[in-house]
């Protein structure tokens, strides 16, 4: 302090170079103050036990860290676990695929000629009941052609009637001609015997006998060739007739689809139903067979399957299967099963029993389980999320307490909705974790608290 007052005094202010010299002065160990300077070796000391201190603080901290982390991960919350026990029972063995709901009935309208849309009656999801117009096309030149094909009918019989009189004219001409040659042979007969009878009294000759014989040989010829002509005449007329009923009932079943087809160009509902798709463009062109209309009944449905080819000798038409949608188990039968794989799969159709359920809902995804087998007196615990195919997995065992989980290896079979088949590793009674314990894949045991 002398120094500085003495500094100050000679000088009149302070140096600008004080607080640089201060500061060598403190680096030389050079320390100003007011009463002692403090030894070095106290100073070390007051050091040595700050830094000891944060020290230990730092590694009580670190190690409370890792203790808290370690209890987290060798325990687990019993709210967080779902435990099944397992018992012996019958098991009725299925394959699991997947679904799709469809309205057990949909119809597609098609255009029954190529035309345009004139009119539209009705629009994508109105109820519509049978025979209800859906939409109008342009039918003019339908019409004509039914016009036409009745014109055509209507000659067709003329050209029949005619034919037919003209027939029974030729007909008749023989037939009378044939009367005429067998009034011919009469008299010719009559002849031969009044020849023959003079010949026998001596008033006639044997070359008159033998002229009247042979008149008599030729009109019979004669007689017989006509009979044949009128029975040919007969037959051809008939022949002739049947080609003109068959021509006419062709143009009768032309103009009977004609008016079919005209009477389903005027398109209407064929059922009650949902409209579910109408083209509703007026003016668009269609070709015959293209879509313009979709009906079905959304009151009841049937899912639409798929399950690994895998499995194609496993089920068939008549199996077993349940739906299920959510907390829901619907029973039905396998109606329909598509003898191709394509993709790796199947497909097949299940019939519903309860086919107007409320969760039912058209393009719904759903699980389909097929029954295929049935196994007796397995050991089986409940089917879960842990459950991916026969093979063999690591659970963990709930001990008698509740306290502690133990992992064992375990071998499982296979399953349906409820149970999953055990081959090793369990034993009835035991409790088995059937909720996803894949974040504890490196824990061999663990505290339930």
């Amino acid at each position: 302090m002398h120094f500085w007052h003495g500094y100050c005094k000679e000088f009149g202010k302070v140096p600008k170079d004080f607080w640089s010299l201060l500061k060598r002065n403190t680096n030389n160990a050079i320390r100003i103050t007011m009463d002692r300077e403090i030894p070095n070796s106290e100073r070390r000391k007051a050091k040595r036990n700050r830094i000891l201190k944060i020290g230990g603080i730092a590694v009580a901290v670190v190690a409370a860290a890792i203790g808290f982390g370690s209890m987290m991960r060798a325990s687990v919350a019993e709210s967080d676990l779902i435990v099944g026990t397992a018992d012996t029972g019958t098991i009725d063995v299925t394959v699991t695929g997947t679904g799709s709901v469809s309205p057990a009935f949909e119809e597609i309208i098609t255009s029954p000629i190529n035309s345009r849309i004139v009119e539209i009656y009705c629009r994508a999801g109105d109820s519509v009941k049978a025979g209800t117009p859906l939409l109008r096309l342009d039918l003019q030149s339908t019409e004509n052609e039914v016009n036409q094909l009745s014109d055509q009918i209507a000659m067709k019989n003329h050209e029949l009637d005619q034919q037919r009189v003209n027939s029974d004219t030729r007909l008749t001409d023989l037939a009378m001609q044939v009367k005429v040659k067998e009034m011919t042979l009469s008299r010719l007969e009559a002849e031969l015997r009044n020849e023959k009878y003079l010949d026998s009294i001596g008033s006639g000759t044997g070359d008159r006998v033998r002229q009247a014989e042979l008149a008599v040989s030729t009109g019979r010829l004669e007689l017989e060739q006509m009979k044949q002509q009128l029975a040919n005449e007969k037959r051809v007329a008939q022949a002739s007739e049947n080609v003109k009923h068959l021509d006419i009932d062709i143009a009768r079943r032309n103009l009977g689809e004609k008016s079919r087809t005209l009477s389903d160009a005027r398109v209407s509902s064929p059922r009650d139903a949902t409209l579910t798709f109408i083209n509703d463009q007026i003016g668009e062109k269609v070709t015959e067979g293209q879509k313009i209309a979709v009906i079905a009944d959304l009151g009841h449905f049937r899912v639409d399957g798929e399950i690994s080819d895998s499995y194609a000798s496993k089920i068939g038409v008549g199996s077993q299967a349940i739906v299920r949608i959510g907390k829901e188990r619907l029973k039905g039968v396998v109606s329909n099963l598509t003898p191709q794989s394509q993709n790796g799969v199947i497909k097949f159709t299940v019939r519903l029993e309860d086919d107007a359920h409320p969760r039912l809902r058209s393009g719904l995804k759903t699980d389909v389980y097929v029954a295929c087998d049935v196994v007796d007196d397995a050991v089986r615990i409940p089917n879960g999320s842990f459950y991916t195919g026969p093979g063999t997995y690591s659970l963990f065992f709930l001990s008698q307490d509740g306290k502690k989980l133990e992992k064992h290896e375990v071998k499982l079979g296979n399953s349906n909705y409820e149970f999953v088949e055990v081959q090793s590793g369990i034993r009835p009674g035991d409790r088995v974790v059937l909720s996803d314990m894949s974040r504890f894949k490196d824990s061999s045991s663990l505290r339930v608290r």
